[in-house]
């Protein structure tokens, strides 16, 4: 996931991604809205939404996160495996395990397949990485 760019600092590897058509609109005005309130977080969203590959809005997605699916991913660090749905940050309930697209994890895992690993950074400027290790949209 890290590799060594010509200056020897490491430089974070991101992958592949898909997203639909609707789904990039819709996420490109919440990150452009949001700019403000949550800088990092709405640029990192942005970040992924300007990288990703747009499909047709009926294309078949199936094993790909997209807003709505259940994702199961593990915390590469820690080994944790969490169960999770990921939505729009006014359908966000922590204790209904309901993340926002507008959180770190959220948008991470928007457009990952199953089998990929992201690695990006926390609020705190730690670097996190997880994996995907299940979808159902």
């Amino acid at each position: 996931m890290s590799k060594t760019n010509r200056k020897g600092k490491p430089e974070i590897v991101l992958p592949p991604i898909t997203v639909i058509e609707a789904e990039a609109r819709r996420l490109n005005a919440l990150a452009s809205s949001s700019a403000v309130l949550f800088p990092r977080v709405a640029h990192f969203l942005a970040q992924e939404i300007e990288r990703a590959s747009v499909v047709a809005d009926n294309s078949d997605l199936r094993g790909v996160v997209r807003m709505g699916s259940r994702v199961r991913y593990c915390d590469d660090k820690t080994g944790e495996v969490r169960d999770v749905v990921l939505v729009y940050p006014h359908e966000a309930d922590i204790t209904l395990k309901r993340v926002s697209v507008l959180t770190p994890v959220g948008a991470a895992l928007i457009g990952l397949s199953v089998g990929q690993a992201i690695e990006f950074q926390t609020p705190g400027h730690n670097k996190r990485s997880l994996t995907v290790l299940g979808v159902s949209n």
